[in-house]
């Protein structure tokens, strides 16, 4: 048998110096040839599997999707580059410390060949790598890829709809069943659920409509016309997880939450006073027309409902 020092020795398939016709079909298919050519294949092989199946999972997803199928491409896709990853890690990376007595500095012709020939041998390892860095880098394109496809399900953007309701200026205050409310509608201490005309099917718009004692009331700046005849309006869609607010203690002026005992004060720009709500209910600034019907000045001073991603 010829051992490696024998000049009459054939080059090993795997070794840098094979001969290329004499490779195996999987090494010339690839490319990877070399004493790690097998893992390196396998290594190869996986990522080109993840590749195609992130690439197979984008293609799903745009065809109309189908969850069980974008699953178990998700799956293999992932577990190929994870398989990918601890084979390189385990077989192609360097393991252990090498150390060795510095000597003299200058290098002698011998250790200058030396030097040329690792070089020259090291080559094939230098190219596997690049391609093997270039498959890695396909696959995770192609998982991102796949990625970004599923971006289109979180729906439009919202723009202001968050902000803004149903309300309009000049909008007249109607009850369910589309009759306008007037001034005379309610005695004090009375309470209706009121909405914006020709659009009581706005769930973002619901009003309680609470009636108190004009002298009573304490409004914030700004806010000192927007309760005509002692007339409240405020949104019934609750600060704390947007329940509705539905019940009105005329006793105590205080409208109730009955989700989580939420209470806020009507006479107080309807601030919270007990439950977990910490911001005060949106109010509605009314105005009485030429006709003694209620109307909005506008929509509410801030936006329903609990808080949000955009909201402080």
């Amino acid at each position: 048998m010829a051992t490696p020092s024998d000049p009459n020795a054939e080059p090993a398939l795997g070794g840098p110096d094979a001969d290329p016709a004499l490779a195996s079909p999987a090494a010339q298919a690839t490319g990877l040839r070399g004493p790690n050519a097998a893992t390196e294949r396998r290594v190869a092989y996986l990522l080109v599997v993840a590749t195609v199946t992130a690439l197979a999972l984008a293609g799903v997803y745009v065809a109309g999707g189908q969850p069980q199928a974008e699953g178990a491409l998700l799956l293999v896709s992932l577990g190929s580059i994870g398989a990918a990853l601890v084979l390189w890690a385990k077989r192609l990376l360097p393991e252990g410390e090498v150390t060795d007595e510095r000597g003299s500095l200058p290098s002698d012709e011998e250790e200058l060949e030396a030097v040329e020939e690792a070089i020259g041998a090291g080559e094939v390892f230098f190219t596997q790598r690049r391609r093997l860095l270039g498959l890695l880098t396909a696959a995770g394109g192609a998982l991102g890829l796949a990625a970004l496809f599923p971006i289109r399900s979180l729906g439009p953007d919202p723009g202001r709809s968050l902000e803004t309701t149903a309300w309009e200026p000049g909008d007249r205050l109607v009850d369910e069943e589309g009759r306008p409310i007037g001034v005379g509608t309610l005695a004090v201490g009375g309470v209706l659920t009121v909405f914006p005309e020709g659009k009581q099917q706005a769930g973002d718009s619901q009003v309680m409509l609470v009636r108190v004692e004009e002298r009573l009331l304490r409004p914030r700046r700004g806010r000192e016309d927007w309760s005509p005849q002692g007339y409240v309006a405020y949104s019934k869609i609750c600060t704390h997880v947007g329940c509705p607010v539905g019940l009105y203690q005329a006793t105590t002026h205080e409208l109730l939450c009955p989700c989580h005992q939420s209470t806020f004060d009507v006479l107080d720009g309807a601030r919270p006073r007990f439950g977990p709500a910490t911001r005060s209910l949106p109010q509605l600034p009314l105005a009485v027309d030429a006709d003694g019907f209620l109307r909005a000045r506008d929509d509410f001073d801030e936006p329903v409902g609990p808080g949000y991603w955009k909201r402080g």
